[in-house]
């Protein structure tokens, strides 16, 4: 499989050089040349495999022909060594928990997944040493520090902006140590990812550091977040739930690598009838849809951090996978948009009459697709993290206290080490020549 730029002006690359690059040369983002089709004998049958068989289905589909079969698998079944459960929180509307992994996240399972491909990838190529660049407004930073953690060859810097992450969060990758370095922006999530981005355009820095990408713009980390899709699917049919409705899937959208694997699994024929895009405040992709013109602009400060995003990048991956028009990613996706305020006020209206506690995340979703779900329909939302990752925010919101799991009391008696950079990429850039 080759992957080309979306910006179609970069040489086709092979799997491994899209992986370790993240970034094509043309400043695009890798894209598949081909989804391919999953066979209907595989749908017909799906509720009777495991999570990890229909991933592995699935990856081969994606990555078959660029990695020995043993090897993928094995890369598959350690990637997803944790469930994705579906809940019901009420008629026709079910919580898909991506929580369960090691950090309490969904990005758990597309940064697993590559931290393995990209090891697999640097020790095929005899590579010593790669860095590894990430952007992070809360949970990715977490997912991908942890995954990479202790991995030979492999040096992780993960930036994230200055007091616009949760305290749980900031304790997930600043307490590691190892190979793993936090550095503390002077800004916005945006300048964080600005920072990522050209530090892969810039000639000098690039011939100094063998330099990789781990945020969502890294194809072997969006597309393996396609897995639980089908494996939500899988267990709607095997629950026998509403099978004379058709489903809907709605996505609590930041940088929309999450929703863009989403479409991906629609693509490859999953049976899904069209999706919703839950923004915060960051509402750009809401305004496209109403307007037809995006204009990216500074992100501001929610309680559902994950998704302060003014400039999404895989909003480039959309606008390619429907061929830059507007009326097709309409048919196929609608959108809303939810306040502070109102998130919380969702979040506190499920916990008291469903019992079932959402985060900050997870309540846009739900509200979205509780707005939004016609006759006929049943839908399933991302629960995409722990309520407790965001404890003193929900606490009080529901004027309750959130137990918080064994696996996040582990990170909390870590001892926060970061080191704090400018938003000014020459001080970024000199920091990394320095290593």
């Amino acid at each position: 499989m080759k992957y080309y730029s979306t910006n179609k002006n970069a040489p086709l690359a092979s799997l491994q050089e899209a992986v370790v690059k993240g970034l094509a040369p043309d400043r695009g983002l890798y894209m598949p040349e081909r989804i391919q089709a999953l066979p209907q004998a595989f749908f017909d049958t799906i509720e009777q495999r495991s999570f990890q068989e229909i991933a592995f289905e699935v990856a081969k589909a994606f990555f078959g022909e660029d990695i020995e079969t043993e090897t993928l698998k094995q890369i598959v079944y350690e990637t997803l060594s944790f469930d994705t459960p579906i809940v019901k929180v009420r008629e026709d509307i079910y919580s898909l928990e991506l929580f369960h992994g090691p950090t309490l996240a969904f990005k758990d399972v597309g940064a697993r997944f590559m931290a393995r491909l990209l090891a697999y990838f640097i020790r095929k190529q005899g590579q010593s040493q790669v860095n590894v660049l990430v952007a992070t407004s809360g949970d990715t930073g977490s997912a991908v520090a942890n995954g990479f953690l202790g991995v030979d060859g492999i040096r992780v810097y993960v930036l994230y902006p200055k007091g616009l992450v949760s305290d749980i969060q900031e304790k997930q990758f600043t307490t590691l140590g190892q190979n793993i370095t936090a550095l503390e922006v002077d800004g916005t999530f945006d300048d964080c990812q600005a920072l990522v981005k050209s530090a892969f355009m810039d000639q000098e820095l690039n011939a100094r550091m063998n330099l990789s990408s781990a945020n969502s713009i890294n194809v072997a980390r969006f597309l393996p977040q396609a897995f639980y899709y089908f494996h939500a699917y899988a267990q709607w049919k095997r629950l026998g739930l509403n099978q004379d409705k058709e489903l809907v899937f709605c996505v609590p959208s930041g940088n929309f690598g999450n929703i863009t694997a989403g479409f991906f699994a629609q693509r490859m024929g999953l049976p899904v009838k069209r999706f919703i895009a839950a923004n915060n405040s960051n509402d750009v992709f809401y305004q496209y849809l109403q307007s037809g013109e995006y204009q990216a602009r500074p992100s501001v400060a929610t309680i559902a951090n994950a998704m302060d995003v003014g400039d999404p990048s895989n909003f480039a991956r959309v606008l390619d996978l429907y061929q830059h028009s507007h009326e097709s990613i309409c048919r196929n996706i609608s959108a809303a948009r939810y306040n502070d305020q109102e998130i919380a006020a969702t979040l506190k209206e499920v916990y008291q009459n469903e019992g079932y506690l959402l985060d900050p995340h997870g309540a846009c979703g739900y509200r979205a697709l509780s707005e939004q779900l016609q006759e006929g329909e049943c839908g399933i939302f991302l629960e995409t993290a722990h309520p407790a990752k965001f404890k003193q925010t929900v606490e009080n919101i529901i004027s309750d206290q959130v137990t918080i799991p064994a696996k996040l009391q582990a990170f909390m008696q870590g001892e926060k080490q970061s080191l704090p950079m400018s938003k000014d990429f020459e001080a970024f850039k000199s920091f990394l020549m320095k290593q």
